[in-house]
C-alpha cells in the first residue's frame, strides 16, 4: 500500500519555510541540495530517500550499522533525517560528516563517534561481568554496578545523585560535531530532531538552524536520569515522549516522498513480560513507538482517501513508506543493555545493522521513489 498525507497548504510549506540564504541559490545549484542529482557519472541511478531514526540508547549501533551499509552502497541519497535521542547522535554525526566528506567521511565520523562512546563508557562503573563475557550476554543485569544505579535512580531523581549534572556525551557529541557547519548551508543533509517541552507537553523540533549540542542532549534527555535540558528557558526531556521519531517534518519540508524508518523498538513481543525489569522495558517499547503508531495511522488513513478518490491529489501527497527493523536482534536483548557500551557490543550491533540493512537494500531498491514496501495495516495499526 502506498502512503501519505499533506494538509491543503502543505505545498506551500517549503517556500515558507525557505531562508534568506537559501533564497540567494537556484535550487539545484544550492549546497545544501547539491547532491541531489538523480544519477552518477558512471550512470548508476541516485535515488533520495529521508530517514526516520528511533532512539534506543545503545541499540542507536544498529541504526549505526544501517547508515554504514546505506552510504557505503553509492547508489542512495540522503535528503533529510528526522530523529529522536540516540537516532539524533547518529543523525548529526552522519549529517557533519557528509558536509565535510561526503559518504565516505559520513562513515569515518560515524565509527570515531561510537569508539569515543565506548571509550567514554571504558572509564565509567557501567560495564559487563566476566561472567557476561564468557556466556555472552548482552545485558548489565548481572553487574553490581547496573543493580546499584538503578536502584538509585528508582529512589533519587538525577538532581540529587548527579547534582553537577555531568554527562559524559556532551563531550562526546562537541568533540565528534562541529555544530556550526550543520547550521549553514554548506550541510547536505536536512535535521530535524525531536525533544518533548516538559512544561508544556508538546513536541519541539529542532531544525539545522537551531542545532547545538544541548539540541541533541534534550532530545535525548531521560528524566530518570538526567537534568531537564535548558535552551532558551524552556526545559525539554527525550524526544521519545512525544515523537520517536517525527513524520510530519518530512512529510511537509521534502521533495522526496520516501521516508525510511529504522526501528529498534520491537513493536511487538511473543512472550508475556513478567518479571519487573521486562514490564517496565515493554511499558517503555509501547509508550515510545506509540506516537510513530499514531503517525502511521493517519497516513494509511490519507493514503485511503486518496485511492478511494475522495481526496483531491493536488491537496495531499502520497508518501512511500518504508522499514528497516532490528526486531530479530533487539527482542532478545533486555532493558539493560541500552546501557552497554562495551565496544564488543556495539560492533555486535553495527554488524547486524549492516546485514539487514544489505538484506533490504537487495529486497527493495528497485521499488524505492516507486512504492511503499511494507503492509502499513498490519505493521502499525
Amino acid at each position: 500500500m502506498d502512503v501519505m498525507l499533506t494538509s491543503g497548504n502543505a505545498l506551500t510549506t517549503d517556500t515558507a519555510s525557505v531562508t534568506e540564504e537559501e533564497r540567494a541559490y537556484p535550487e539545484h545549484e544550492h549546497p545544501r541540495h547539491a547532491h541531489r542529482h538523480g544519477g552518477r557519472a558512471d550512470g548508476v541511478k541516485v535515488k533520495a530517500i529521508n530517514l526516520a531514526l528511533q532512539g534506543g540508547g545503545a541499540h542507536g549501533a544498529f541504526t549505526w550499522g544501517v547508515l554504514d551499509r546505506l552510504l557505503e552502497d553509492g547508489r542512495i541519497e540522503i535528503e533529510a533525517i528526522s530523529a529522536t535521542s540516540a537516532g539524533a547522535m547518529n543523525a548529526v554525526v552522519a549529517a557533519y560528516g557528509l558536509a565535510e566528506g561526503g559518504p565516505a567521511g559520513a562513515r569515518k565520523t560515524l565509527m570515531n563517534f561510537w569508539r569515543r562512546i565506548s571509550h567514554a563508557a571504558a572509564n565509567g562503573p557501567l560495564q559487563p561481568t566476566w561472567f557476561d563475557r564468557m556466556t555472552g550476554n548482552r545485558s548489565l543485569e548481572l553487574s553490581p554496578a547496573f543493580i546499584t544505579f538503578d536502584l538509585m535512580s528508582r529512589l533519587f531523581s538525577p538532581y540529587q545523585f548527579n547534582p553537577l549534572n555531568y554527562n559524559p556525551l556532551k563531550d562526546v557529541l562537541e568533540q565528534s560535531v562541529d555544530f556550526e557547519r550543520l547550521r549553514t548551508h554548506c550541510c547536505p543533509v536536512k535535521l530535524f530532531l525531536t525533544a518533548t517541552n516538559v512544561r508544556t507537553g508538546k513536541i519541539k523540533v529542532f531544525d539545522n538552524d537551531a542545532l547545538t549540542s544541548s539540541a541533541v542532549l534534550a532530545s535525548g534527555c531521560l528524566p530518570f536520569l538526567f537534568h531537564a535540558v535548558e535552551i532558551d528557558g524552556e526545559f525539554y526531556w527525550d524526544g521519545g515522549y512525544m515523537a520517536n521519531p517525527a513524520i510530519f517534518p518530512l512529510i511537509y519540508n521534502c521533495k522526496s516522498a520516501d521516508v525510511v524508518v529504522i526501528h529498534i523498538n520491537p513493536l511487538e513481543r511473543t512472550d508475556m513480560p513478567r518479571t519487573a525489569s521486562e514490564i517496565m522495558n515493554r511499558i517503555n517499547e509501547i509508550s515510545f513507538n506509540s506516537s510513530l503508531m499514531r503517525e502511521m495511522r493517519a497516513i494509511s488513513f490519507v493514503t485511503r482517501l486518496i485511492d478511494d478518490g475522495a481526496l483531491e491529489k493536488s491537496r495531499a501527497r502520497r508518501m512511500l513508506i518504508h522499514s528497516i527493523s532490528a526486531d530479530d536482534v533487539t527482542i532478545k536483548l533486555g532493558a539493560a543493555s541500552k546501557l552497554n557500551a562495551d565496544w564488543e557490543f556495539l560492533m555486535y550491533l553495527h554488524d547486524a545493522g549492516r546485514r539487514t540493512a544489505a538484506a533490504w537494500l537487495d529486497k527493495n531498491f528497485d521499488r524505492l521513489n516507486v512504492e511503499t514496501t511494507i503492509d502499513i495495516r498490519a505493521q502499525y495499526l
